[in-house]
């Protein structure tokens, strides 16, 4: 392959990785979008009620739901006020319970805000019914065939043994059906967000009774999601050997089998795992026996002020003699999705899975890895940026010697190029006879043409699974660097267009063009890094390559601008630890540098216009 040819390779595979990468990560579905924040304003309350998964065959029946016609409208506070309640209060969580339908439905998260302000809002992550935006964990008992007994449901007042729920003090919950069962209920919780629900029922009728225990997650409406193709938000489970299941909200509303049915979609008889909602950063799931089998269920129903989405599991059959006890415990995860306290869950707990509750993605096995070798030190030096830049130069080490042959290749073509000059010339009219002479001349100086490509190859998946770390890790947000970078996980907050914050206006605002108009400090940064990097090189002769590759640093900077902080300081530093690789390596083998010769012929013909 000819230089001019391997240049053009070159700049096709940036040009496909800049359509691809802008499609994967920012093709958001404006349209879809624009509906699901409409239906989100229309969207005042959510009804009071869940629905309890039903056991197959006949005879079997759900627990029955609270009202379904839409109450008044109730801010938060007036929600929780509707029922007596437990308070919960661990290191990491504090919230309610209900003692009307035992929910748990009230926890916001200790350790997290809104926004990088200290005196913002924590983070509300479950909320009861009536409130703006329910979201809730329900667990319970439905008859089996056969069995035609009360259970309790969404309206029972449950009677507690204590008024706080915290980890060395859990809380036992009892109801008496007047018809010879006893339910109790306790309720424990660790340091962190897992609760171990432990159901016990007490026959003392005449009869044997058969039950169902179940355990749901419910959300009313469409929640505000991040809309991007890179990350899962939504319903979500590993299902025995059925694997990782995502489901999001859009794909369960369209999907036609569900249009005005409950059913969803069910996993029969799955043995281990997990099903709940998750959101990018905190989850809500129920963890069922991991040794016994269940059914797993995905569904959505109609809801007066919009769909109510569900994940819930329903145990096999339980039956209880006269004067007989039965007992099942199933966990409730709700909390951040800290990547430490999710393997500890999966290790401690025997949770098949229990990881992919974040979304590592394609490149799981370059992600999550790459999370502990940033995460270690950070843990040593107390900051994510630094802990980036250090992880930059492990991986360049790690690919030197690919990289080393890449450039020696690259050095020894730029060595030969009046050879190459002169077989063009002498076989202009013979392109077979030409490229011919130019494969001897490769193989005589051990030049591999296509060398060239693989620095640049070898990073795609780094840079995604890089990105992905920075994206789906809670650790990340709201992680600072140094000075004006105070949240890695966002963009860079300056811009030229008022001067860094000199100018009192905010250029994200203007129509359209808004959002291009956010051009920090590191962005610019990056693409003069990417600029000289592409001066190491002599200029393509072809005019179209050169024009693409005087370009393509200016594209690069206005399209990294909206990436995370974090990523876009990677994509620096790296670049300017390739100038001094590829110096090096071009010195050593005595290959002139062009960068400065570049520089003056690029700054000298502008001047000139």
């Amino acid at each position: 392959m000819t230089g001019d040819n391997k240049n053009l390779l070159f700049a096709i595979v940036l040009s496909v990785i800049v359509l691809i990468g802008w499609n994967y990560f920012y093709g958001v579905p404006q349209m879809e979008q624009q509906r699901r924040e409409a239906q989100q304003q229309s969207l005042q309350q959510g009804e009071a009620g869940s629905t309890a998964p039903a056991p197959s065959g006949a005879g079997g029946t759900a627990a029955p739901t609270a009202g379904a016609a839409p109450a008044a409208v109730m801010t938060r506070e007036a929600a929780l006020a509707q029922a007596p309640r437990v308070a919960i209060d661990t290191p990491k969580i504090a919230g309610s319970l209900s003692l009307r339908g035992a929910r748990i439905d009230d926890i916001s998260l200790k350790a997290y805000r809104e926004t990088v302000d200290p005196r913002s809002p924590n983070i509300v992550l479950l909320s009861p019914a009536g409130s703006p935006h329910p979201y809730y964990a329900e667990f319970g008992w439905v008859t089996g065939a056969g069995t035609a007994v009360k259970v309790p449901d969404a309206n029972t007042i449950w009677s507690a043994d204590r008024e706080r729920l915290t980890p060395s003090e859990p809380v036992t919950l009892t109801f008496d059906n007047g018809e010879g069962l006893i339910f109790r209920r306790q309720i424990a919780v660790d340091d962190n967000a897992m609760f171990t629900v432990t159901d016990r029922v007490e026959n003392t009728s005449g009869q044997p009774v058969t039950l169902h225990p179940f355990g749901l997650v419910s959300r009313h409406g469409v929640p505000t999601t991040q809309g991007f193709y890179i990350l899962h938000e939504g319903l979500i489970g590993v299902l025995g050997d059925e694997g990782l299941k995502e489901v999001s909200y859009s794909g369960l509303e369209k999907d036609p089998v569900l249009a005005g049915d409950t059913r969803g979609q069910v996993y029969k008889g799955v043995t281990g795992g997990f099903i709940g909602i998750t959101d990018k950063y905190w989850a809500a799931a129920v963890v069922p026996n991991q040794d016994q089998p269940y059914d797993g269920r995905f569904s959505v129903s109609p809801g007066a002020r919009g769909p109510r989405f569900q994940s819930d599991m329903l145990g096999g059959p339980q039956t209880v003699a006269p004067g007989a006890t039965t007992e099942v415990t199933t966990r409730l995860f709700a909390g951040a999705k800290e990547v430490a306290a999710i393997d500890h869950y999966e290790q401690a707990l025997g949770i098949k899975r229990f990881d992919l509750l974040i979304d590592w993605g394609w490149f799981y096995f370059i992600t999550k890895p790459l999370f502990r070798v940033i995460d270690f030190f950070f843990k040593l030096f107390g900051n994510f940026g630094v802990a980036i830049l250090l992880v930059t130069v492990i991986i360049k080490a790690i690919f030197f010697p690919l990289a080393n042959r890449s450039y020696v290749s690259m050095a020894k073509m730029k060595a030969v190029q009046p050879e190459m000059m002169a077989i063009r010339d002498r076989y202009a009219d013979d392109k077979m006879k030409q490229q011919q002479a130019l494969m001897e001349l490769y193989k005589k100086e051990k030049i591999n043409p296509l060398a060239g490509c693989w620095p640049i190859l070898i990073q795609i998946p780094v840079f995604f699974a890089l990105y992905k770390v920075l994206f789906v890790t809670i650790e990340m947000r709201h992680a600072p660097f140094f000075g004006w970078i105070r949240d890695l996980a966002a963009p860079d907050p300056t811009t030229v267009f008022n001067l860094f914050g000199l100018i009192p206006w905010d250029p994200s605002q203007v129509p359209v063009i808004g959002h291009f108009l956010m051009l920090g400090i590191w962005p610019i940064i990056m693409g003069l890094t990417m600029f000289v990097q592409m001066k190491m090189n002599p200029e393509p002769t072809d005019p179209i390559q050169k024009t693409m590759f005087a370009w393509m640093p200016v594209i690069f900077t206005f399209m990294l601008a909206s990436f995370p902080a974090g990523l876009v300081i990677y994509w620096s530093w790296n670049n300017l630890l390739s100038v001094l690789q590829q110096g090096f390596i071009m010195r050593k083998n005595g290959v002139k540098i062009e960068l400065w010769g570049n520089l003056r012929n690029t700054f000298s013909r502008r001047a000139k216009a």
